[in-house]
């Protein structure tokens, strides 16, 4: 879909929002800012509920056994790396649904879901052989000082779950396609059942009971599959369901429906620079956490502390993100130029609000933040320390990431992919090195580093944001 002129922001008729002969999509309406939260804080608690499987798996483990949470921080972190790269093609099924979305077009915002299904489940597939012939040689070049115990029952943990990566990819995409429909809802009810049987059946399994032998970390994958796998059926049926917004089945012709290829194509065209984008986010990442390495344990697991504490903001500012891709997307659909501007800096400043107060907490009370993961007064200093610097990086990471996210939903996401490679390695690894290692500020030149990265990133992105060439973006 080309781009179309600016309507002056009038309200388009859109045939999703005023045909009575089948399912509507949900447009928030009202101003701003309320269509904007609408979407947010399901997005917001989505997201925490996601991340709140593998904690939740973690701690129930770590009182299992010593060996089993060592595997746990290893396996946890390859399957959720795998997720977030691959699951990369929800980008596109977001930005090319929404937009059709706004557009009035059921009928390719259908068969952008569809073949975004369709594709996830096949990726799915191809991952998962991939990874089951090659996580044994990968576990020992990663982690060569883990010990065989560890290994073997990281080994174990992951036979468990890559089965079921195509459920998984398939969760994301439908999660996506509902979202870029308006509704941000139903993704959010499936992930509190998925939580809800992780935690009973891993409790069960991790240490036994009812005849069922304690199985330690089998279990917690066990819980963890059924997790994906539930969320993926319970998204995919939502789609398929008569009250869907977006009607999955077809009927004769077709068994993939009409218009699939061109609708893949659209959504790979935006979707291929947004997988290369967080391959690219992940490899400088490990970068980044090898100097933190260099710093000793007691650094590492003050960083753990302090990644932990941050969620809340990661979390907060993706679903104000989730929230700016979709609106700025069906405005653009309706073209509403002005009004998907409007939006995205909206959703940016509302998380800006929102993390700067996150920020003022951090600053206020450093060391009962600490206090609340470890009692070493090492480890507590080091983070108190640190969380002066992370106060001060909350507002540049909440208009970053909701801005790079309404430039995906704009299908911008080459522009986005620049600012990450830029960012990632020219800023973030180079400035941490220069102020953790060659300062000899240790951790919290760590966190000066990341927060020269946000600060580069949020300028950047400002003035994509603002040249306005995202508005002619085709998707």
């Amino acid at each position: 879909m080309g781009s179309v002129a600016d309507d002056g922001g009038k309200r388009k008729p859109s045939l999703l929002t005023t045909r009575r002969d089948g399912p509507q999509a949900v447009i928030p309406t009202g101003d701003v800012v309320r269509q904007v939260w609408v979407l947010a804080w399901p997005a917001m608690t989505h997201m925490l509920l996601l991340t709140l499987v593998f904690l939740v798996n973690r701690a129930m483990v770590g009182r299992y056994a010593v060996t089993a949470l060592a595997a746990t921080q290893i396996c946890t972190s390859i399957a959720w790396s795998i997720i977030s790269v691959f699951g990369a093609s929800s980008s596109g099924t977001l930005a090319v649904v929404a937009r059709a979305v706004g557009a009035g077009d059921r009928a390719l915002a259908a068969a952008a879901a569809r073949a975004s299904l369709v594709f996830a489940a096949g990726l799915g597939v191809v991952v998962a052989v991939v990874m089951l012939s090659a996580e044994g040689a990968l576990l020992r070049l990663l982690f060569p000082r883990a010990g065989a115990e560890v290994l073997a029952q990281a080994d174990g943990y992951l036979r468990i779950v890559l089965p079921v990566l195509p459920l998984a990819f398939m969760e994301a995409v439908a999660a996506a396609a509902l979202q870029g429909a308006g509704d941000t809802r139903t993704p959010l009810l499936a992930a509190v059942l998925g939580n809800l049987v992780n935690v009973a059946l891993s409790a069960w399994l991790i240490f036994g009971g009812l005849g069922v032998p304690a199985l330690g970390l089998r279990g917690a994958a066990v819980g963890a599959a059924a997790t994906m796998a539930i969320e993926g059926l319970l998204l995919t049926a939502a789609l398929m369901a008569r009250s869907s917004p977006l009607p999955l089945l077809t009927r004769g012709g077709d068994a993939l429906g009409e218009g699939f290829r061109p609708a893949l194509g659209r959504v790979l065209r935006v979707a291929l620079p947004a997988f290369a984008e967080r391959l690219t986010y992940q490899a400088g990442y490990v970068g980044f956490v090898a100097m933190i390495g260099l710093l000793g344990a007691a650094a590492m697991a003050a960083n753990q502390a302090l990644v932990s504490i941050e969620g809340i903001c990661f979390f907060s500012a993706d679903g104000f993100g989730v929230a700016a891709a979709a609106l700025v997307a069906q405005k653009l659909g309706a073209g509403q130029l002005s009004e998907a501007a409007r939006t995205g800096r909206t959703a940016a400043w509302m998380a800006v609000c929102l993390l700067s107060a996150f920020g003022v907490v951090f600053a206020l009370v450093p060391r009962l933040l600490m206090v609340a993961f470890s009692s070493e007064p090492e480890i507590v200093a080091l983070g108190a320390r640190s969380l002066y610097v992370a106060a001060l990086a909350q507002p540049f990471m909440a208009f970053a990431m909701v801005t790079s996210m309404a430039l995906r939903g704009a299908g911008a996401t080459r522009q986005v992919l620049v600012v990450t490679l830029l960012s990632s390695f020219a800023v973030r690894l180079a400035a941490t090195w220069v102020f953790a290692i060659e300062l000899d500020l240790g951790l919290v030149g760590v966190w000066m580093g990341s927060t020269a990265d946000w600060v580069i990133r949020t300028a950047l992105l400002a003035v994509i944001w603002a040249r306005g060439r995202w508005r002619e973006v085709s998707v």
